[in-house]
């Protein structure tokens, strides 16, 4: 039984979660469903689902086989209670799949902004220990407008409404890229002149937030990958040692 990731970038990879996951004993099964691996039709085996970022848009689902199978893959997990952990394009993916709306920002989100915890946030299992304001990178260019019926928002950033939320029982959106090493942020940022200045910022300026907040950033990130680890997954399905 693994926990299984679905990637859709070579660069959008599990990063500091895969490494957390992987260390408490889970067991990956890492697929590329916009290259033509399967997305399970069934929650046999399934541990948990990861649904990582990437540059593609939930707003082109209709256009895309793959992405339908993800949202579906969304639908029974989250009404059987088994683990899904959404990441920017995964956390807009499991809005849509649930209900909510998902539209293009009117500027995209580039850089590190602060993070805010909310009251309920304060007192959700899955943030516990982190602090209510801290900086958090974020790369995306759409938005979620409206959380699906019945999520709980736990925290929002400068900027953006909806950046953490839960749905159902163990469903958990993320906007923010907190999977990310120093190394990923600049291979992330990489390329991404265009929609930095769109945002009203430049290369430079986000390597300087960068050279300024990663290490408070990789602490309260650390302490996310450790709380998914061990809150969100039941303990009795680890890899025996």
């Amino acid at each position: 039984m693994s926990i299984i990731v679905l990637q859709h970038s070579d660069v959008g990879t599990t990063g500091r979660l895969g490494v957390t996951l992987r260390d408490h004993g889970y067991l990956l099964d890492i697929r590329r469903p916009d290259l033509k691996d399967r997305v399970p039709a069934d929650l046999d085996d399934v541990h948990g689902v990861v649904i990582l970022g990437g540059p593609q848009n939930v707003t082109d689902i209709a256009g895309l086989a793959w992405m339908q199978q993800e949202a579906e893959l969304i639908k029974k997990a989250t009404a059987a209670g088994v683990p899904v952990i959404g990441i920017c394009l995964g956390a807009q993916l499991i809005a849509h799949a649930l209900g909510g709306q998902v539209a293009p920002r009117e500027k995209p989100s580039i850089g590190f902004a602060t993070l805010h915890i909310n009251t309920t946030g304060q007192v959700e299992t899955m943030l516990s220990g982190m602090a209510w304001d801290h900086p958090q990178l974020f790369s995306c260019g759409q938005e979620i407008k409206q959380l699906p019926a019945g999520a709980q928002l736990l925290a929002g950033a400068d900027g953006i409404k909806h950046v953490i939320f839960r749905a159902g029982i163990r469903t958990y959106g993320f906007i923010n890229h907190f999977e990310c090493d120093r190394e990923m942020i600049t291979v992330l940022m990489k390329g991404s002149e265009r929609e930095m200045a769109a945002a009203g910022t430049t290369p430079g300026g986000v390597a300087a937030d960068a050279d300024k907040s990663y290490a408070a950033y990789a602490r309260q990130s650390d302490r996310l990958c450790v709380n998914i680890a061990t809150y969100a997954f039941p303990l009795r399905r680890r890899m025996s040692a």
